[in-house]
């Protein structure tokens, strides 16, 4: 076993594991004190908010587990709906109902659920940027006594999870904490600039080794920054990598540098506070951002918005169902995506080297999944139980996407020296042409969930007969023989 020393040198030579290559599918966790509320402003996607509220933005995002912040800030849509519903009642005040609440968790049905949707592995946000942990952590904390929960929500979930043969990951908010940080964000650059200082980083740095000793996380995915300099960092990754040998580190740890410490201490001006926007995908504004690479990581983490192309580096999807991570109970059925496009994203992440990380926000008050995305769980997994085969220990082909003769999408995977072609969409009619592909002589094209099709060459295409089909949100073929 690979010794890693506290240094980039030394953490560099990391491979990404086989199983994280293998698995592209994951549930990711958001809930806690917030899913009490479950409230955020309507003002569409969080790349929306920041290009047309940027002087609000922080406090005007679609994500309900930014409440906390967000009440703050008196003119948020989150204060004003705050003081309609609940008074001046303190936030702090939403843990004895979400506690409440876990009397009716069932992490065994969680985890069924997830394995049946077809999940490789599941990542819980163990504390979220209103500084809550989800177990009974020993580390003190030197602001907020006892901000943490009795019942260890993440020792009985990573059992359930396990149990059914899933990895288990772990998020932590270290770059932001507002139990240590309690002056109101409204834009983005004070957000970037407001990781705590003082006893907040080695209290930080505890709980994350903490969570490595007691969990031994597959996936360790820090979000927002990293609260010391790089020294640190690298002493961190290489305890993790040290003790989970196959554990993968996700891209959002950028260490304090000389520009952050400038931003805490607001010396910066409103022209660099408007500079720092998202980073935008493509020529049309993303309706998510892509975090800035840091010093060291293993996997790339886009949300809301995906790679354009393959990449040589491996990456990871990360979206909620709606707009919102955290449980929206404004939410409809119609704010939620379909499975169709569920299914569309994740095809296209899996073409392009990618996985999906797809968010479930359950309820505070019960601890129950809201059915919408139960429902949507359910469907992809189905799904999934068909078409996996062009998905789990593919790798990406030449190129990631083609198009049929009627011009419906397709992605491409391969497994070896079988090709895979996944048709988003229904074809019509009783032939396919799939375009640009070439094939040997003799080669075999299955329907996956069905068995053997005939098929015809035409010139550089290839004309596939197809059976009766369903109203799938996407067919899958493989093909023995691709030249």
């Amino acid at each position: 076993m690979t010794k890693f020393d506290a240094d980039l040198a030394s953490l560099k030579q990391h491979q990404v594991p086989q199983w994280y290559e293998d698995a592209k599918f994951g549930i990711f966790i958001h809930w806690g004190l917030f899913s009490i509320p479950g409230f955020a402003g309507s003002h569409g996607s969080i790349g929306d908010v920041f290009a047309t509220q940027y002087d609000l933005a922080v406090a005007q995002t679609p994500y309900t587990e930014w409440y906390a912040n967000a009440i703050k800030v008196p003119e948020s849509d989150s204060a004003k709906h705050h003081a309609a519903v609940y008074g001046d009642m303190p936030y702090e005040d939403f843990r004895a109902p979400f506690l409440k609440g876990l009397e009716q968790w069932d992490p065994k049905a969680w985890a069924k659920l997830f394995k049946q949707a077809g999940a490789k592995y599941v990542v819980l946000v163990t504390k979220h940027h209103d500084g809550y942990s989800l177990w009974p952590t020993g580390v003190r904390h030197p602001k907020k006594a006892g901000w943490h929960t009795e019942r260890d929500i993440v020792g009985e979930l990573g059992e359930a999870v396990r149990a059914e043969g899933m990895r288990y990951g772990l998020y932590y908010s270290s770059g932001i904490d507002w139990s240590f940080n309690k002056k109101p964000l409204r834009t983005l650059g004070q957000f970037i600039g407001s990781t705590p200082g003082g006893r907040y980083p080695a209290y930080a740095v505890a709980q994350v080794k903490e969570l490595i000793d007691k969990y031994k996380p597959a996936v360790l995915w820090n979000d927002i920054s990293w609260p010391t300099p790089l020294g640190k960092l690298t002493e961190v990754f290489a305890y993790y990598y040290n003790n989970v040998p196959e554990g993968v580190v996700n891209d959002r740890a950028m260490p304090v540098t000389f520009k952050s410490w400038l931003m805490r201490f607001k010396y910066f001006s409103d022209r660099f506070d408007k500079m720092a926007k998202p980073r935008m995908s493509g020529k049309r504004r993303s309706k998510g951002m892509i975090p800035a690479e840091p010093p060291h990581y293993d996997f790339r983490t886009p949300e809301y918005v995906s790679f354009p192309d393959i990449q040589k580096r491996k990456w990871e999807s990360t979206r909620g169902m709606s707009h919102s991570f955290g449980f929206n109970r404004a939410d409809k059925d119609e704010d939620y995506l379909s499975v169709a496009d569920i299914v569309a994203d994740f095809v296209d992440a899996v073409s392009k080297n990618g996985n999906l990380l797809l968010n479930i926000g359950p309820r505070g008050e019960d601890a129950q999944i809201p059915a919408a995305q139960v429902a949507r769980l359910q469907g992809f997994g189905a799904w999934l139980a068909r078409n996996g085969e062009a998905i789990y220990g593919t790798r990406p082909w030449v190129r990631a996407e083609g198009a049929t003769g009627d011009e419906l999408p397709v992605r491409f995977t391969r497994n070896g020296e079988t090709l895979y072609a996944i048709v988003l969409g229904k074809p019509a009619g009783g032939e396919m042409t799939l375009r640009d592909v070439a094939v040997r002589e003799g080669a075999e094209i299955a329907l996956l969930g069905h068995g053997p099709v005939a098929w015809r060459k035409s010139g550089g295409d290839i004309v596939i007969a197809l059976p009766v089909l369903d109203d799938a949100p996407a067919i899958s073929f493989s093909i023995s023989g691709a030249a």
